[in-house]
């Protein structure tokens, strides 16, 4: 039986785990710290699949019909 990857849905936009030097330069960036952004849960289905782990930072690309994209950063949390 082939395994289903959540990241081939089509509702599921393109995750991309930072390492920690390229989360730190989106917190020095955008001037906040790791606290202040959005979360994630580390059960999170696209959260396990790219393997991330507590205190990791997900860069999140979504399509937007006007603006093209829009990029989000997420705070892995337990």
């Amino acid at each position: 039986m082939k395994k289903f990857s959540v990241l081939d849905h089509e509702l599921v936009p393109p995750h991309i785990l930072l390492s920690p030097e390229e989360a730190e330069e989106v917190l020095h960036k955008f001037n906040v710290q790791a606290p202040q952004l959005p979360k994630v849960h580390v059960n999170d289905p696209v959260a396990k699949e790219i393997g991330s782990k507590v205190g990791d930072v997900i860069k999140v690309i979504r399509h937007s019909p006007t603006a093209k994209e829009s990029v989000f950063y997420r705070l892995v949390i337990d």
